[in-house]
């Protein structure tokens, strides 16, 4: 990530002076899927459920408080030193000189922690998003990604954008490259649908960065590139059939499947089912599939979920187009 990025957040129009007091914001930011089968952290793209709320109050003492976390059993820090929404924040405000502001943050998190779907992306957007907005930064939104990825590089240890930009600009998204750091806004069909299961079973991002292969064949690199390029091809000319062949993955997929219970069955029965493709979210445990509609994406979630339940594994389940608005104000 390069300092200019950052820096260019010192040019933003001028901000609302200190608060008194009182006036918060109530924002939500979406789950995304990274990676895309054979985008590994170069893909991404926002569902409309679920995702992560966080409620924002401007408070009279300069400093970031955190008084509330729900629905994380107590596995984030309250310490604002340590959390991801807070620490993103606070490299906002240093950005564009705001250390006089006092803030006081809730996090409701509504979707699972290690899931895959971007957990700790959803929080710290939706965060940068709120203070944006209570601000009134009317700067490009763009410009809010870097201290995203300061989030991310926090949680994950690697500061990726494929779960962040999406879920800050909606949408599907290529980060075509990360230094310089340059982020593309995909087309995609508008009959696409996505079906997401969440297995109830542990697969920690650091861990799963860990086993992946540091070298490659050639052959897989050009079979790799063949079906990146397929797929954003296939979005550009609305051919579902383009992106289905095209979603395969040679390099990390065979290594991370082993850690997801049943993969291979559940791509076998979600493809019987109607699928266009099926693959990996993110690190995983979730896997999620395209389809053509609803009815279909509905479908293989109950079958996939009944067959991990024959497993005696929990899981959750989730049914949406992709989420074209990002971030938004909810009260």
């Amino acid at each position: 990530m390069e300092d200019n990025k950052i820096q260019e957040l010192n040019t933003s129009p001028q901000l609302a002076p200190p608060s008194a007091g009182g006036e918060s914001i109530h924002v939500f930011a979406p789950a995304t899927v990274a990676n895309v089968v054979c985008g590994f952290d170069v893909l991404g793209f926002a569902v409309n459920e679920p995702g992560d709320e966080v409620i924002m109050r401007m408070t009279n003492k300069p400093g970031i408080t955190i008084s509330k976390i729900t629905g994380d059993d107590g596995r984030l820090p309250m310490d604002p030193a340590k959390n991801t929404v807070s620490v993103s924040v606070l490299h906002y405000l240093q950005s564009i000189g705001r250390t006089d502001v006092g803030l006081d943050i809730e996090l409701h998190k509504k979707m699972p922690i290690g899931s895959g779907l971007g957990s700790s992306s959803a929080s710290t957007v939706a965060g940068l998003f709120a203070i944006k907005t209570l601000l009134g930064d009317t700067a490009d939104p763009a410009k809010l990604l870097p201290f995203a990825m300061k989030g991310e590089e926090m949680a994950c240890g690697h500061g990726h954008a494929d779960n962040v930009a999406p879920a800050l600009f909606g949408g599907f998204v290529l980060i075509r490259s990360y230094e310089p750091l340059d982020v593309v806004r995909l087309p995609h069909p508008a009959g696409l649908w996505c079906a997401i299961v969440f297995p109830d079973v542990d697969v920690p991002t650091r861990e799963a960065r860990q086993i992946i292969r540091k070298n490659i064949q050639m052959k897989d690199a050009v079979t790799q590139w063949g079906n990146i390029a397929g797929l954003v091809s296939g979005l550009f000319m609305n051919d579902i059939d383009l992106i289905g062949r095209s979603m395969k993955d040679v390099l990390v997929e065979p290594v991370r499947s082993m850690l997801i219970p049943d993969f291979y069955k559940m791509r076998e029965m979600a493809l019987e089912l109607g699928a266009v493709s099926f693959g990996i979210s993110g690190s995983g445990p979730s896997v999620f599939a395209f389809t053509r509609d609803e009815e279909t994406a509905k479908r293989i979630t109950q079958k996939l979920q009944q067959h991990l339940t024959n497993l005696k594994i929990g899981s959750n389940t989730y049914v949406s187009t992709i989420n074209d608005a990002g971030p938004k104000v909810i009260g």
